[in-house]
């Protein structure tokens, strides 16, 4: 049996007409729907007779019949392709019921959902600067990955992680983090909200409470109530969250830096969670999502580090501290719970690529990683001081700024009333502003915006504050 040799292309022959005809007509409705798109390189004529079984006279007739009519260029000693002012259909309209979600369906398609920022924008949140990444250092590990890489990292890898990965993470979170864990208590993931998901599926049953911070992370909000969960949001001062009084199945935190307002939970605060878990027997989930980035004081300690009763689980991504696009991230659990856990999400997803999981490991393992760290920690700095500085010229008594130690992101209040047309007109301007009153589980709603400062060169973020510095003025103006 002759071996098909284009299969990108699966064309069925039949109708009215002869072989050409019925070939043309295949082509040209493969073209206007766009199944082939202007530009593509077409099979040659020995090749496409071959896949379809029939002689190269019928093909190469159906070509020039094409090349006629305006299809299919013809290149010599290139190939044919698909010519570049080919048009296309529009995809018809479905004309068939709606779709009938099933209630879960529905819940998850009306929840407010988190839109990852795709490019870089002021002040876009929890953006890294890509442009600072060192993509030759990553690239020439990458190759020498490759190069080594055995044929098993090629097959489907272990829901757990790949050893290399989990034993340089481990590495990492208890030298940088203080985080205390082995290898076999971490779980790779492909994003932290993966794992909020995960957690929430394993650990939470319809009808819990699960208890929050006053201002939250809506993936988390999202991934807790899609399981059925009832939430309760704790109140906030400069210390973190209050615990609660009353028992519940879980709490999720961020201590290292509080998302959206950016405080850091002082240690007696810590300690009176780290109670209230080991009284209830309660799960406190801590989202470390960008703790490597503290700039004033020395990174406080982990939550997990201080926890004796083995009730807290810890989750961080590199996608703060590498790159979005790299989609992995981990978690820390205590070893009684790894078996349902990785059994879990090897029902979820299977597993983490293996092939960014070992370059990512020999990344950390060069020292590479520490390196841009630091780096990182530099850059990141001096463009905060700067934010902190350009919005000390805001117009007076317009803004209050929210004291935080590190982060990618400063928060603002809003001290005028309600934000929504000034984010609107910054919109207009070509600014993101992220409003905190949908992240208020409380009434009532926080007035004001999270600033994304780390994406931003000085001379973006001056002409950004600018911006933003001219619309208040103008809305106020209006009042």
């Amino acid at each position: 049996m002759a071996q098909r040799s284009s299969i990108w292309l699966s064309l069925t022959l039949s109708g009215p007409g002869t072989r050409v005809a019925q070939l043309c007509r295949a082509l040209k409705s493969a073209v206007e729907r766009g199944h082939l798109v202007s530009g593509e390189r077409l099979p040659s004529s020995r090749q496409l007779a071959n896949d379809l079984g029939c002689s190269r006279v019928t093909v190469e007739a159906a070509y020039q019949h094409l090349t006629a009519q305006g299809y299919i260029t013809r290149q010599p000693g290139r190939g044919s392709f698909v010519a570049h002012h080919a048009l296309t259909m529009a995809p018809s309209a479905s004309k068939g019921l709606p779709p009938a979600l099933s209630q879960r369906g529905q819940r998850r398609a009306t929840q407010v959902q988190c839109r990852d920022p795709q490019h870089i924008q002021a002040f876009n949140t929890g953006v890294p600067d890509v442009h600072a990444f060192p993509l030759k250092q990553w690239t020439d590990v990458t190759q020498q990955v490759m190069k080594a890489l055995p044929a098993e990292q090629l097959l489907y890898g272990d829901p757990q992680g790949l050893a290399s990965c989990r034993k340089a993470i481990s590495h990492y979170l208890t030298l940088s983090r203080q985080v205390n864990c082995s290898p076999a208590q971490v779980l790779v993931m492909t994003s932290s909200q993966q794992a909020l998901q995960l957690l929430a599926h394993v650990l939470v049953d319809e009808g819990d409470t699960v208890v929050t911070e006053a201002l939250c992370y809506p993936g988390a909000v999202n991934a807790f109530r899609q399981a059925g969960a009832q939430l309760l949001a704790q109140p906030l001062d400069d210390d973190g969250a209050y615990p609660p009084t009353f028992a519940a199945k879980m709490a999720y935190l961020t201590p290292g830096h509080q998302y959206p307002l950016g405080m850091t939970m002082s240690q007696p605060r810590r300690q009176q969670w780290l109670d209230w878990a080991q009284r209830h027997q309660s799960w406190i989930i801590e989202d470390d999502y960008d703790g490597e980035f503290h700039y004033e004081n020395a990174t406080p300690p982990s939550l997990q580090r201080v926890d004796r009763a083995q009730r807290v689980i810890y989750i961080g991504t590199f996608s703060k501290t590498l790159f979005p696009g790299i989609r992995l991230a981990y978690l820390v659990a205590p070893s009684s719970l790894i078996p349902s856990l990785v059994n879990a999400r090897q029902s979820m997803d299977g597993h983490t690529s293996p092939l960014m999981q070992a370059v990512t490991a020999k990344f950390i393992n060069e020292g590479y990683f520490a390196n841009h760290l630091r780096l990182m920690k530099i850059l990141y700095a001096a463009r905060r001081r700067l934010l902190i500085d350009l919005l000390d010229h805001s117009p007076p008594d317009t803004l209050r700024l929210f004291p935080s130690q590190g982060g990618l992101q400063l928060a603002v209040e809003y001290l005028l009333g309600d934000t929504t047309a000034i984010t609107l007109a910054a919109a207009r301007q070509g600014l993101h502003l992220t409003e905190l009153a949908p992240l208020c589980l409380n009434s009532p709603p926080l007035q004001g915006w999270i600033l994304g400062f780390s994406a931003l060169t000085p001379q973006a973020m001056r002409h950004a504050v600018t911006l933003l510095n001219q619309i208040l003025q103008n809305v106020a103006s209006q009042r």
